[in-house]
Parts: C-alpha cells; sequence; structure tokens
C-alpha cells in the first residue's frame, strides 16, 4: 500500500510503498477515502526534519547532553552511528481521515466490517491506504456526512476541547485569535453556542471566510484592541481563544490586554508562552492549555487499551469530542466544506507538501483522496531486495526496536554465512525502514509470515515483552532457532507453555537462547576465569543505577512490559550466575514502602541463593544521580575480590596485587552473544547457554516480582 513518509535525518519526503498493518484485538484496519493535511502541524515536523544535525541539536539540547554522556561510555564512532540510526526513523505524517472498515480486531465493540468511520490520532490517521486505529479513535460518520467532511474530525475535536476549557456561556463575548483552519472551526462552534464572536488574522482572505461563517466582527490586527474595547464598552472579552501558529509571544500579550477582569485566556495553537505579568496578574486572569483533542489524549489506557472514562464523571472524552463535532457537520451547523482549499490523489501527495513549503499560493484545507471501491486487505509483504542464495543462517528479524536496531543489527552483520532475509515490524513504515537497513529480502508487518517462510531457519524476536511468549512459541512449532530478547516471558503460566513446547521440539535439535548478553562480555569471562578453581562459595552484589521511567511507559505496565524488574533485572541475576558457575535456587524481594511517584517495584532489593551455596544481592534503583555510572558488581571468595564498572574496568585483587581489564568502550558481550547464537543455528551443539540456565533465570525473576508483592522467599 502507498503511505506518505517523512526522513527525519535527511528530510526527505516521499511516498512509498509499505505492508498494510495487521488488526489487532480493540482496533479497526480501514482503508482511507481521505485524509487532512494539518498544514501548520505538519509544516512544522517537515521544517525541523529539513535542519542540519547541528539545527536538530539546537531544538533539542536535552538530548545533545545524553548524546554527549554517552560518547565518553560508548566512543564517539558508536555513539554517532547509534544517532544517525536514530534520526534514520521513518515518520509517518498525518492525524486525521476518513474511510471504511475492512476489519474489526476482537473488543471492537460497536464497530463491523463496512462502517463508514472518521479516525484520529498520530501514527494511526496517518496519510496512507490502509491505517490500524483503536476503537476509541474512531467514530461512526452520519449518514448525511460526506467521507471528505468527516476527514475534518481530529482538527473539529481540537477547537472543541478548545471552547470546552473556555466555557462560554449565552451571549458571552469571545475573541479569537487566529483565522487558520483550528480559527475557522473554532468561531463556527462559538457561533453555535450563541456568543459573540471578534475574530483577527493578519491574512485578508482569512477574515473574509470567517465573516461567510457568520462572524460578528473581523478585524486586521492593528484594530483588534480597539474593536474589543468598543464591542465590550471597555470591559473586554469575556474569553479569548488563542489558535494562531508563531513562536512569537504576540498573541499572549495580546489576550491579556483584551481579556476582561477575571476572564479566561485558553492557548489551543504553538504560540510562544512569555506571559506579561502586569496584565494577567492586575485582572487575575485564568490561563488554560488546551490537550488536543480532549480527555483521554496520552494516555495508553484509554487509546491504546480502549478503557473508556465512565460518562457521569468524563462527559466530554476525545472520542465523544469526535462524534459531536460530526453531529454539528450533521446538522448544518457547521461548514467544513467551504474550508477545502485543495483535494489531491494519493499519488500526488508531493504536491500538496511543496505548495505548503514554498507557501507558493493560498491554501487552507488540503485534502488527500483515496480509492475506497477496493476493501481487500493489501498486502502485508513487499519486496525490497532480489532473493540472495541461501547461507547457513537465514533469518527473520521480528520487531525493530531501538535495542534491535542499535545493538543487535550491527552485530548480526558481523556474523559469518549470516543472510537477514525478513524484517517484520508491527506497521509497514518500520517493516520497510528495518529492511533497508539490514538489506533484507522483504519485510512483513505479520510475523506469521516470516514462520511461513521455509527458508527461514531461525528468529530474532525484539517486540514488546508481552509478545515474546507466543512468538518464542509458534517459532519453535514452526521449526525455527530462537533468539528472544529478554525476557523469555512475563508469567508462570506463559513459562510452564514454552518449555513444555521446547521439551517436545528441542530433540530435533532446535534452541532457544535468551538475550542475556552481558555474560558474553570479556569482564565476564575474565571474572568467570578469575574464580574458577576456588573452593568455597562467592558473596556477589550488583547495584543497577538505572534512572527513572515515568509510570505511563510500557515498560511499567504489568501486562505490556512486566515491570522493570522482569523485563531488566535478569541481565544482572544471569551475570551473578555466570561469575559463579551456579544456577539460582531461592530468592526474595523487598521494594520501599512509599515513592512520590507512585511507583516503588523499581526501587528495590533481591536477594538470591545459588546451588553452589553462593549468594547474590541485585540492588536495583531509579533514585539514583545521573552522573553515577549505571552499573557496578563486586564478587569475594577464597581471599579474592573483584570489583566490575560499567563493562570498562574489572579489577582483580588476589594474594595482594591487582590485575586490571579495561575496555575503551563498554563491551556487553552484544557482538559474542550473535556469534554464538549463529554458531547455534549451524550446529546446534555450539549453544553455550542452556534452557535449564534460562528457565531458572526466569523464574528468578518471576518469583522476585511476586515476592516484592507478597514478601515471601521462594525456592525453585
Amino acid at each position: 500500500m502507498k503511505q506518505v513518509i517523512q526522513n527525519f535525518r535527511t528530510g526527505e519526503l516521499s511516498l512509498d510503498e509499505v505492508p498494510a498493518p495487521t488488526v489487532k484485538s480493540g482496533g479497526l484496519l480501514v482503508a482511507n477515502a481521505f485524509s487532512l493535511i494539518s498544514a501548520g502541524t505538519e509544516k512544522s515536523t517537515i521544517s525541523i526534519a529539513n535542519k542540519s544535525l547541528v539545527g536538530k541539536a539546537a531544538d533539542r539540547p536535552d538530548l545533545v547532553k545524553k548524546v554527549l554522556g554517552k560518547v565518553k561510555k560508548d566512543g564517539l564512532v558508536d555513539t554517532m552511528k547509534m544517532v544517525f540510526s536514530r534520526l534514520d526513523t521513518p515518520a509517518a505524517l498525518g492525524y486525521s481521515s476518513a474511510g471504511v472498515v475492512i476489519e474489526a480486531g476482537r473488543n471492537a465493540d460497536g464497530f463491523s466490517a463496512g462502517d463508514r468511520v472518521a479516525c484520529a490520532g498520530q501514527n494511526y490517521a496517518s496519510h496512507a491506504e490502509h491505517i490500524y486505529v483503536p476503537k476509541n479513535l474512531c467514530v461512526k460518520i452520519p449518514d448525511n456526512v460526506s467521507f471528505e467532511d468527516a476527514s475534518y474530525v481530529t482538527l473539529g475535536s481540537i477547537a472543541m476541547q478548545g471552547i470546552r476549557q473556555a466555557e462560554p456561556r449565552l451571549g458571552d463575548i469571545v475573541a479569537v485569535i487566529g483565522l487558520g483552519l483550528l480559527g475557522q472551526l473554532t468561531v463556527q462552534m462559538l457561533k453555535a453556542n450563541g456568543c459573540v464572536v471578534i475574530a483577527t488574522d493578519v491574512d485578508e482572505s482569512k477574515l473574509t471566510l470567517a465573516k461567510e461563517f457568520g462572524v460578528d466582527y473581523a478585524i486586521p490586527a492593528n484594530e483588534f484592541e480597539e474593536t474589543v474595547a468598543a464591542v465590550t464598552h471597555g470591559y473586554g472579552a469575556d474569553e479569548v481563544i488563542i489558535t494562531a501558529s508563531t513562536k512569537s509571544d504576540g498573541p499572549v500579550e495580546t489576550a491579556g490586554e483584551i481579556c476582561r477582569k477575571k476572564g479566561k485566556v485558553i492557548i489551543v495553537g504553538a504560540v510562544g508562552m512569555k506571559i506579561p505579568r502586569e496584565s494577567y496578574y492586575v485582572k487575575e486572569l485564568e490561563l488554560k492549555l488546551s490537550t488536543s483533542y480532549g480527555p483521554g489524549r496520552y494516555d495508553t489506557e484509554y487509546e491504546e487499551k480502549g478503557n473508556d472514562y465512565p460518562y457521569g464523571y468524563v462527559r466530554w472524552t476525545e472520542k465523544r469530542n469526535m462524534q459531536a463535532f460530526l453531529q454539528l457537520i450533521s446538522e448544518k451547523k457547521i461548514n467544513v466544506t467551504k474550508l477545502t482549499t485543495h483535494t489531491y490523489d494519493i499519488e500526488q501527495a508531493k504536491i500538496p507538501y511543496k505548495m505548503v513549503m514554498d507557501n507558493s499560493e493560498p491554501y487552507l484545507g488540503i485534502l488527500l483522496r483515496y480509492d475506497v471501491s477496493s476493501q481487500k486487505i493489501a498486502k502485508r509483504s513487499i519486496q525490497l531486495h532480489e532473493a540472495k542464495s541461501a547461507e547457513s543462517v537465514n533469518l527473520g528479524i521480528i520487531g525493530g526496536g531501538s535495542h534491535v536496531k542499535d545493538m543487535l543489527v550491527p552485530a548480526l552483520k558481523k556474523q559469518a554465512n549470516l543472510k537477514i532475509k525478513v524484517a517484520c515490524t508491527g506497521t509497514g513504515i518500520n517493516a520497510r525502514s528495518l529492511g533497508q537497513k539490514t538489506d533484507a529480502e522483504y519485510c512483513t508487518s505479520d510475523y506469521k509470515e516470516v514462520l511461513a517462510d521455509e527458508e527461514v531457519n531461525s528468529v530474532l524476536i525484539g517486540t514488546r515483552h508481552n509478545a515474546h511468549a507466543r512468538m518464542v512459541i509458534d517459532s519453535l512449532v514452526a521449526g525455527k532457532h530462537v533468539f528472544v530478547e529478554k525476557p523469555l516471558c512475563i508469567s508462570e503460566t506463559e513459562l510452564d507453555e514454552i518449555i513444555e513446547t521446547y521439551e517436545k521440539i528441542s530433540k530435533s535439535g532446535i534452541r532457544v537462547i535468551v538475550g542475556f548478553n552481558r555474560r558474553f562480555s570479556s569482564h565476564a569471562e575474565k571474572a568467570h576465569e578469575f574464580f574458577a578453581k576456588r573452593n568455597n562459595p562467592l558473596v556477589m552484589t550488583y547495584r543497577v543505577n538505572a534512572g527513572s521511567i515515568d509510570a505511563d511507559h510500557w515498560i511499567q505496565d504489568l501486562t505490556v512490559g512486566g515491570g522493570r524488574l522482569i523485563g531488566e533485572g535478569c541481565h544482572f541475576i544471569d551475570y551473578m550466575s555466570k561469575i559463579s558457575g551456579a544456577l539460582p535456587v531461592s530468592v526474595n524481594a523487598q521494594a520501599i514502602r512509599s515513592h512520590s511517584s507512585n511507583i516503588t517495584n523499581d526501587q528495590i532489593i533481591v536477594n538470591l541463593e545459588f546451588d553452589d551455596g553462593s549468594i547474590g544481592s541485585l540492588v536495583y534503583v531509579s533514585g539514583g544521580d545521573s552522573a553515577l555510572a549505571k552499573e557496578r558488581f563486586e564478587a569475594h571468595g577464597d581471599g579474592k575480590s573483584l570489583v566490575m564498572d560499567d563493562y570498562l574496568t574489572t579489577e582483580m585483587y588476589s594474594n595482594g596485587k591487582k590485575i586490571v581489564h579495561k575496555t575503551s568502550k563498554r563491551d556487553k558481550g552484544f557482538e559474542q552473544e550473535m556469534k554464538m547464537f549463529a554458531d547455534t543455528v549451524k550446529d546446534s551443539e555450539a549453544c553455550t547457554l542452556g534452557f535449564e540456565a534460562i528457565v531458572a533465570m526466569t523464574k528468578a525473576t518471576l518469583f522476585a516480582a511476586q515476592a516484592l508483592q507478597d514478601g515471601k522467599k521462594y525456592t525453585f
């Protein structure tokens, strides 16, 4: 299928052929009929992408600081490769469209194939022939509303939420600053609400259009303040809604001057926000920012999982705003047809973007049109390169997150007799991008197509954690060797099913390897050798200064990421197992009792016993200072001591002497890990990470997470 794509590194805008998305539980697969180009927002995105690396850095000084810190630990070359890889990521443009449902996923209540729907959401309602959209970002279109008009649904909801923040009453005098698409929609809704509307813009044609929509006063900027004063008899506007887009603080300053005492100023557009204290203080003004489409925006529980807010407590969610907007169009109280100045077929998509960037002619509402007559599901696989001869390792990559692209793919490319045949991610543009970066023969958005490929003899799974178990089991049943990024799974039930499947399949030589990369580091090898001939158990500590992650990040969601202990803690338990040469047999854990973030399960101590009598303590903290290195390991036994600092330095003490192992950059073992995996595919006996150890490490983290809840000690 065709999709408009922006490359953030080069700034190049393209119309590419990408795999169609797959439908998921709680969402819809939609064939677009029309999508709306939000010229202001998308022009800003393209402008940033077109900047030089220095220009991009100037926009994000916070990220520059992180990059400089990474250079110190990983070296300039590797850091710059990572930076360019991150920048060289395609972005989907568009967030407002209308079309026909092709397929409704499980739990997509109230929708079925054939429904006419309007869709919203960045990375969902994109400029693409087919889109996947969660159910709370879709609404049915009234019979008398066209696809063209319905495609304005997101902009309409943004305008409506701004008005809801203002809470205008019948007869209120409302001033609107900025008459682009948002402004034109806002003034029409205000008139439908019985308000007196005074609006301004620097563009004379937009003032004329606003008059056609019934605005009481459409005034040039140089006469605006005077007109507001005259109309309100010197009191000022009851509410001021800013829908302009400018870096200037002018709109905010003007709003403070023209608003009445104890009035409201609502910021909807992207404007400068240096607030002049005098006017806002003296009048005791209320300043509010309007969050996009309304309540539910940026809430994964609402948008991605489909959990609605109670109607009685949150009357106007983003979905209910979308429905209300379409109802206003249906009742002829809003006219969006007049806002459309240009319509192009999707094949012509580059033309309107050039017009917008060059400002070569006047424009307002720009629509992209699609052929919706055929509602067949588009191909979910796209050929990228000619087929190459088979190798010993014919790999399919499933999942293309930062870790896979930054750490694993570079290590894979160094392996002999390995071919990446297919790249798979959940979205078409990312699948194509990953396929191009890995020189894959083809890309797909459906992992089952990878498993159906008879030439593929191995898979690398790097998806979100809740998908690992199902994909591991399906891959084993399909007869593929499996490398899965940690964790293996996020529940005991999943682990039991994996064990049962593996026991049946492993007799054929198929192997499962989990991404415990640190055990393959040269630091781990040196430490293991150092303690190899000991007579007594070890006492070990592993301190992880992990840094904080927001509560709404997917890793913190126990049903998706499993939490940080399961998601990452397994690394450090495995490292202790590698150094001691023993498997964990019991575990208990404790977290702090409370924290201002309401997250306590990422500030913990885990205590372990190993089958050789060694003991280990994992101290995992998210509340430390970022200037402190992330990881430090200590081990003591038989009169020997060892300290490893962040995979840069390992100091080994014995007989009063110190031996130091240093690496020029952090050596976390990725290259050796991928070599072992490739060797295992060629010869299953080459596997140095046994399934018994993988199960033991997985149980240790699962039981440790449970111990955080019930305080019990678990023996296994």
